[in-house]
């Protein structure tokens, strides 16, 4: 029997917690204190995956686990610039460019919202570290539902937060911009 999405992503986020809680640091970051929050927010990066694309990143999880890899330190290793790359699949590009495309649309769209996020340069290095973290598989999947979700108009960096403004209680993502006017 197939698991659900949602207890996929509660072994995601079981696993990506315990990865990191070990990221080792020069300073405790703020964040440690607020799992919660890094929780939601990883959640919210998940809200518009599908099922089996979800499932093969929590086999990525799994298998850096169990080769005593852990894909938090080794995100943020690259996003420091730290260690050499850890794939050139070019589907990595093409993902960070459509989603830089649409991270742009929601600051455009919602600037209230998105005063405190993270700026586009950021934001580009942060998803490039992360998506070398994953599969070729995992990869594969991702791309073809993000170019599906761009075919049909989408934008899946909207639908993090549509996700995280009804998480926060706000019925929309309009009425979360509107508060913070």
């Amino acid at each position: 029997m197939k698991q659900s999405k949602d207890r996929i992503l509660e072994q995601i986020l079981e696993i990506e917690v315990q990865m990191f809680l070990r990221v080792p640091t020069g300073a405790e970051p703020s964040c440690r204190a607020h799992m919660e929050d890094m929780q939601l927010h990883r959640r919210g990066q998940f809200a518009g995956w599908s099922r089996a694309t979800c499932a093969s990143y929590l086999e990525d999880l799994k298998r850096a686990k169990t080769a005593g890899k852990n894909l938090m330190t080794l995100k943020y290793a690259r996003m420091d610039d730290l260690i050499p790359p850890l794939s050139e699949n070019p589907l990595i590009h093409r993902i960070r460019e459509r989603f830089l495309q649409w991270q742009r649309e929601v600051i455009a769209g919602y600037p209230n919202t998105m005063r405190g996020a993270r700026d586009l340069d950021d934001f580009s290095n942060y998803l490039g570290a992360e998506l070398e973290t994953y599969s070729d598989k995992t990869l594969e999947l991702l791309a073809a539902e993000v170019e599906s979700c761009h075919r049909a108009g989408g934008n899946m960096s909207l639908e993090v937060y549509r996700f995280l403004a009804r998480q926060s209680g706000y019925a929309s993502l309009d009425d979360m911009e509107q508060s913070l006017s």
